[in-house]
């Protein structure tokens, strides 16, 4: 696996006689946008889970640029959750304030977050306490954060699902920006369509393991059709 980026070899996870991820080997470099794409149950959501610190494998090994990584890793991979759960009792602009005191992030970091909240329509709920906060404004106050953070891996479970069409599209350029800035993504989605035109590859997963792995047009080569869809293949895999 290359070096430069997210390493991951052999991840498990088990809950109980239930084995949500088995084996699981994959990477991620630096610079690269990765579709994690499965049906419910996939395990998908504990995979992020795993790599973020929040769960403990039962085996299998994560490393980032080549070193490997202990349990105690929230500010080399942030993860953007599908729930998404902010502080009730802090407003929109102490939630950054909070990420930035944490990271200890250098005296430029309130200009990024006022364009941060500007960009993702957050200006007017500046000061709304995160109690108040639709669904949606909880997402992108959450995605505002992570990126503000400046962790070289980024992960977002379902990002999309929440946000209004132009938030949709706002995300989609911020996660170009990453990707431009050298920052490894890697995004679990349902919305196949998204994932074809945003991901450099992807990977399709089922009962916790990986189907395929690659460029869709690479996964497109090995199939039956040359135009033949993500949706195609992804159902052609997991039926």
């Amino acid at each position: 696996m290359n070096a430069s980026g997210l390493a991951v070899d052999n991840l498990t996870r088990r809950f109980g006689k239930l084995v949500a991820v088995d084996g699981l080997s994959f990477s991620a470099q630096r610079g690269e946008i990765v579709g994690l794409l499965g049906p419910n149950g996939a395990g998908k959501t504990t995979t992020l889970l795993c790599l973020a610190g929040l769960l403990r494998p039962n085996a299998g090994s994560i490393a980032l640029d080549g070193r490997k990584l202990g349990p105690d890793r929230a500010r080399l991979i942030a993860l953007v959750p599908e729930t998404p759960e902010v502080y009730p009792m802090l407003t929109v602009w102490e939630h950054l304030v909070f990420v930035a005191k944490s990271c200890r992030l250098d005296g430029a970091w309130e200009d990024r977050a006022q364009g941060l909240i500007t960009r993702l329509d957050l200006l007017d709920k500046r000061d709304e306490l995160g109690e108040s906060l639709s669904k949606g404004m909880r997402q992108k106050t959450l995605i505002a954060c992570t990126v503000l953070a400046d962790s070289p891996v980024v992960m977002l479970d379902e990002p999309m699902i929440g946000l209004d069409p132009k938030g949709q599209r706002e995300l989609r350029g911020i996660l170009k920006d990453l990707r431009e800035q050298g920052r490894t993504i890697i995004m679990s989605t349902h919305l196949l369509e998204s994932a074809e035109s945003m991901c450099d590859r992807v990977i399709i997963m089922k009962a916790g393991r990986a189907l395929a792995t690659g460029p869709v047009a690479e996964l497109r080569s090995r199939g039956s059709r040359a135009d033949e869809t993500l949706e195609d293949i992804f159902l052609e895999l997991t039926r």
